[in-house]
């Protein structure tokens, strides 16, 4: 749970680059590319995590501009890119003009229980990096580039003039 605005917008800040960093090695072909019926796509991967800023925020009662779950997944990785870059920068921009730390201990219907606004943020942030990490598991069978997140992805140990770690 967070319990000061400003720890909760530096994590963001940092989880949502990192976020952004993962997107931008998608390609379009790599959207809709389907290796089990149980393993969702790179492109609802992203387009869920990109529609969730707004959804679980929204229910606190923040009112910002973000892409809505209901809508199809777009065809262009740039499209997705774009979108999530909108909807981050603009929850950020709802919590510094509506909230205070104060705020923070508000509670709200979350999914039929009542959650603290730290709470949501700290599962916001959570939610984020779980579906994030799925996905770069799709991208790594896509054949794609993955990039080091908490640490050095298999391709970047090379810079480090040091073998991938197995």
């Amino acid at each position: 749970m967070y319990y000061k605005l400003q720890d909760f917008l530096n994590d963001w800040k940092v989880e949502s680059e990192l976020t952004l960093k993962v997107f931008k090695n998608l390609t379009d072909e790599s959207l809709t590319k389907k290796f089990d019926e149980n393993v969702r796509t790179a492109g609802k991967l992203a387009w869920h995590i990109t529609t969730s800023v707004g959804e679980m925020a929204h229910q606190t009662g923040l009112s910002f501009k973000a892409a809505e779950g209901n809508l199809p997944v777009p065809a262009t990785a740039k499209e997705i890119v774009d979108a999530y870059k909108k909807a981050s920068e603009n929850l950020a921009a709802a919590i510094k003009s509506n909230w205070n730390d104060d705020s923070l201990s508000v509670e709200d219907n979350m999914y039929g229980e009542m959650w603290k606004r730290g709470t949501t943020l700290k599962v916001i942030v959570g939610h984020q990096i779980h579906h994030r990490a799925q996905l770069t598991i799709v991208m790594r069978l896509s054949g794609l580039r993955v990039p080091g997140i908490y640490g050095p992805a298999k391709e970047e140990w090379a810079g480090f003039g040091m073998p991938a770690q197995e």
